[in-house]
């Protein structure tokens, strides 16, 4: 799965690196432990223009009565997305791209002791996520949530002695085919799905105060001595 990132990089390095036409108002700032429910930067694409906008991660289906339903699916396994009523729609018309520059995963020794580790590639930068997004209105209040969740993948080498899961990252040619609207056939998406390289990518363990969401600073990436 993929349960925390960083996007460390600010927001004129964000609009450079993913062609960025337009900026919804935003205040983002460098971020070292994003955690689900929180707001982020995501890419769309709306009339071939590029766009970045603030979304909650969890995905909030259309067709939800309430907001909740998206701190469970902050995640989408990459298995069957055309078919799942969950997924289906924003598969088909509502893909999206998740800025970060690193994700963290949690390695258990054999005491069965959890250690904190951060995911990168071996030169830095940023990097997209594959995700969904879609548009939920209160049903009552009737005030507009945009929200986002990561598509997962069978791990590649590297990953699978930590996790069975990890999020998928789009090489940079994919993007533009991924965030095209116009694309719809399963056949065309689904092959984007599967593992990053193994070889491109970096690990090493950081601070046990990456565990809580509260702490979001500098010292979250810093490698543990």
């Amino acid at each position: 799965m993929c349960g925390r990132f960083t996007l460390t990089a600010g927001l004129s390095e964000i609009k450079h690196r993913f062609q960025i036409g337009e900026l919804t108002a935003m205040g983002h700032k460098p971020r070292f432990n994003i955690a689900p429910t929180q707001s982020v930067p995501v890419v769309i694409c709306r009339k071939n223009t590029r766009r970045l906008t603030p979304m909650r991660w969890g995905l909030i289906p259309h067709w939800a009565r309430d907001a909740s339903v998206g701190n469970r699916l902050i995640n989408a396994r990459s298995e069957g997305l055309s078919e799942k009523p969950t997924f289906r729609h924003a598969f088909r018309r509502k893909r999206c791209l998740v800025p970060a520059d690193s994700f963290y995963e949690w390695r258990q020794d054999e005491s069965g002791k959890k250690q904190p580790v951060r995911i990168l590639f071996k030169e830095g930068g940023l990097f997209a996520f594959a995700g969904l997004w879609e548009e939920w209105t209160h049903p009552k209040e009737g005030h507009r949530v945009y929200s986002f969740t990561i598509i997962t993948t069978h791990p590649n080498d590297k990953i699978r002695p930590i996790h069975r899961r990890m999020p998928v990252i789009l090489d940079r040619s994919e993007e533009n085919l991924w965030l095209d609207p116009g694309v719809e056939e399963p056949a065309l998406l689904e092959p984007l799905l599967g593992p990053c390289e193994s070889g491109h990518m970096r690990i090493y363990p950081v601070s046990p105060i990456v565990n809580s969401p509260k702490n979001d600073q500098p010292e979250c990436i810093l490698p543990l001595d």
